[in-house]
């Protein structure tokens, strides 16, 4: 990595830090990720690489230094006994060569198990007396999502162990077989709903179901790995434990080998690695852990990965194949996305024949032509993308992006610092139906009934062409969609109706404001208030939000510059939308003052003092300024702190700072 100054490399942490939080939202939280697998290895390691050469940038909010997304609030949170903890990753031999003298180097003689990496959704579960009691998501390590209900409905679980302890808990990876997957995404296109992406989305999306009969009827299965707490059994290595298990009749991991040697533990990643494409289920790669629990007590973990454990990520399988064609779809924010079409391979288990090409720069970098001999292969195993090019068509010419859009025949413009085209139409067809589909989904609107099939059919007959038509839609409306009879039409109407009453921050996910996920549009409403005081904030003032860098308040304030938004938000306050924050009542302890909370605090994390600011009233901000009321300073504060003096801003400990609010300390754990 080239050096870089602080102030250039805290730019990129931040850069960095915004993406892979996004990243991780979608992929923990709504279980469809943007990033493809080896982009977001690429993105942690440059993230990791910048904080070892400047660790005054380290914060414990940093996505290194936490596991997993936040639980959803649809599920009641468990605050897990025992940390559900991440593993650190390793891409090549010799990094785990370098992983096996880290452990030496602690006094330990290691004996190892190796074992297939699951791609699925990390569950735990807690049995007494052999009854299955509760079944959790991991969440973000510490807190996660009670599944209960859910996963009792899943038939490839025990409900019921003979012969069991006294209490158990496991933990393991909930997945979907392929042959599930395949059944499903079938099902999903002749319902017209967008098919899950990959059989990882599938089983998440599947777990975390409202209706938990929906999650029995998917095929989800479960391979156990771990043992996490046992009263009743002494157990002392993790091959005795897997066997154990399965002795009960948990399924455990369908492969794993005790080793002496980091060299037999690589032999034994390689014969995995070439029987990968015979399984009937996804997997990221290999684990080797520590075999004796002795040993793994010794070593221990770091606040993010175990130290006794590390997992193998294989290089992808890369196969030849013609492109036939390239095609082209509008995205919601206007992107245009090319998509490869090519002869049919067989790649990691299944067959594909297309392939995104992600932008214009994409296609010119390779100087793609139609009839191309290209090279295809499975990012993580999963998604597939071309890689290169090894010969051109004789007398072929590359391809060209179209100049206008292939949707409603506007112009398309190259904006600034973007590889994308957009379409900047505001009336544009595929647009407005991508804007509708999200408007309403889960985690924006949540209207239930109007998914992509439903959508389709209200843009293609012109009934609907933003998210305002939606509330002046009428029964006779909706009973000339096909498949549409009065109740389910009368069912639709009323779910629009019900929207109206969501919070603010449901709103403004719903409009899709580029770099605004869903956590970002909470902190905007619960900071301003009302759409209205957000419409009118400056780019500084939002800029001043925990967590909101420049780029995304520029977001923001150019979306609600737009006239088209100005048109959408009078309709929708016409139809009697909430644009006000329903938030908790607020003390006034802080009432009017700004504090800033810098360095790590003995009991709280940084989003629990900021909380509590806003609780009392206050405002919790990332900078200092003579403005600022507080700063609230733990253990290596760093350069606020500094400034903090500088300007003669009061410093607070802790303590101070719960005194001032009358709090009690949080107890140690």
């Amino acid at each position: 990595m080239e050096y870089l100054e602080l102030e250039q490399a805290q730019k990129r942490v931040e850069e960095l830090r915004a993406v892979i939080e996004k990243n991780n939202r979608l992929y923990y939280d709504q279980d469809a990720p943007e990033l493809e697998d080896f982009e977001y290895d690429a993105l942690t390691r440059e993230l990791k690489e910048l904080e070892a050469q400047f660790p005054q940038l380290v914060t414990p909010n940093s996505p290194t230094q936490h596991v997993g997304g936040t639980p959803s609030g649809r599920f009641a949170k468990v605050t897990h006994a025992v940390k559900m903890e991440s593993l650190l990753d390793a891409f090549s031999f010799d990094e785990l060569r370098d992983f096996d003298r880290r452990v030496r180097e602690a006094g330990v003689e290691p004996e190892y198990v190796v074992e297939i990496k699951i791609d699925g959704l990390s569950c735990s579960l807690e049995y007494e007396n052999g009854t299955l009691v509760r079944a959790s998501t991991r969440g973000d390590g510490v807190v996660g999502e009670d599944v209960t209900a859910n996963v009792k409905a899943i038939r490839k679980i025990p409900k019921q162990l003979k012969d069991a302890p006294e209490f158990l808990e496991v933990r393991g990876e909930v997945y979907m077989p392929h042959e599930a997957f395949q059944h499903l995404c079938a099902e999903q296109e002749l319902q017209g709903a967008a098919p899950f992406k990959n059989p990882r989305n599938a089983a998440a999306g599947s777990l975390r179901q409202k209706d938990s009969k929906i999650t029995g009827s998917r095929g989800l299965s479960i391979f156990i790995f771990n043992v996490q707490q046992i009263r009743g059994k002494e157990l002392t290595t993790h091959a005795e434990s897997l066997d154990y298990l399965k002795s009960l009749g948990l399924p455990v991991s369908p492969r794993y080998h005790v080793v002496h040697n980091i060299e037999d533990a690589i032999a034994e990643i390689e014969q995995i690695g070439q029987n990968r494409s015979k399984l009937d289920f996804d997997m990221d790669g290999a684990v080797i852990k520590v075999n004796a629990f002795a040993q793994r007590d010794l070593m221990g973990s770091t606040n993010k990965f175990p130290r006794w454990a590390i997992a193998f990520k294989y290089p992808p399988e890369v196969k030849e194949t013609t492109l036939r064609s390239i095609e082209v779809a509008v995205g919601r924010t206007g992107v245009l996305t090319p998509t490869a079409c090519f002869d049919p391979v067989f790649l990691a288990g299944t067959t594909v024949a297309r392939a995104t090409l992600h932008n214009e720069d994409f296609i010119r970098q390779f100087g793609l032509c139609i009839g191309d001999t290209i090279q295809v292969r499975k990012a993580g195993d999963i998604i597939p993308e071309v890689i290169g090019v090894t010969r051109h068509e004789e007398g072929a010419q590359p391809y060209e992006m179209p100049t206008v859009c292939p949707s409603c025949g506007a112009p398309v413009v190259h904006l600034e610092d973007e590889a994308a085209l957009r379409c900047v139409n505001p009336e544009c067809p595929a647009q407005a139906l991508r804007n509708i589909i999200h408007f309403a989904s889960r985690d924006a609107m949540d209207i239930d009934g109007l998914g992509t099939a439903v959508a389709t059919q209200l843009v293609d007959k012109g009934l609907v062409h933003s998210a305002a038509d939606l509330y002046t839609l009428t029964l006779e409306q909706l009973l000339t969609l096909e498949k549409f009879k009065e109740k389910s039409a009368t069912n639709l109407l009323q779910a629009i109706a019900h929207s109206r009453e969501n919070n603010l921050d449901k709103l403004l996910f719903g409009f899709g404001i580029r770099n605004i996920g869903d956590k970002a549009a909470a902190l905007l409403a619960e900071h301003f208030g009302s759409l209205e005081a957000i419409r009118e904030a400056t780019e500084e003032q939002i800029s001043e939000i925990d967590g909101f860098g420049g780029v995304m308040a520029q977001s923001v304030t150019e979306f609600f510059a737009k006239d088209g938004t100005t048109d959408l938000v009078h309709r929708l306050a016409d139809a009697g939308l909430n644009m006000q924050w329903k938030g908790e009542p607020k003390g006034d302890k802080l009432a009017g003052k700004t504090l800033v909370v810098t360095g790590t605090l003995e009991t709280l994390s940084r989003n629990e003092a900021e909380a509590l600011i806003v609780k009392n009233g206050g405002k919790a901000s990332g900078s200092v300024s003579k403005k600022t009321a507080y700063v609230v300073a733990g253990t290596a504060a760093g350069s606020k702190l500094t400034k903090a003096q500088a300007l003669g801003v009061p410093v607070l400990t802790e303590a101070e700072f719960l005194a001032l609010l009358n709090e009690e300390p949080k107890p140690e754990a």
